[in-house]
């Protein structure tokens, strides 16, 4: 199964600075019913595309919605910053358990 999403992306700062794509409320609670079994520590593995770079990582819960993390590789490919609205698709990764 897959999502499509927009979204604009944002920086959080933790040890490094970081950018993701918040997926919409409703697609993050639609993958949160899908991903049962997955979620380890709250994280969600996921295949996601954004543009025309595809890449495998784990989405985590905040504040009632999923967060893409957008590795520095995928934002160079794609040519893409904080405060770009991205169009992408994730799917579920993994067996459920």
């Amino acid at each position: 199964m897959a999502w499509r999403f927009e979204a604009e992306l944002i920086e959080w700062r933790g040890p490094a600075p970081f950018v993701f794509a918040p997926l919409p409320v409703d697609v993050s609670e639609d993958i949160k019913e899908a991903a049962r079994g997955l979620v380890y520590w709250g994280q969600v593995p996921v295949t996601a595309t954004i543009g025309d770079t595809e890449f495998d990582t784990a989405m985590w819960p905040r504040e009632g919605r999923f967060l893409l993390p957008v590795r520095v590789a995928v934002q160079s490919a794609e040519r893409i910053d904080v405060g770009d609205i991205v169009t992408g698709v994730v799917r579920l990764r993994g067996e459920i358990l």
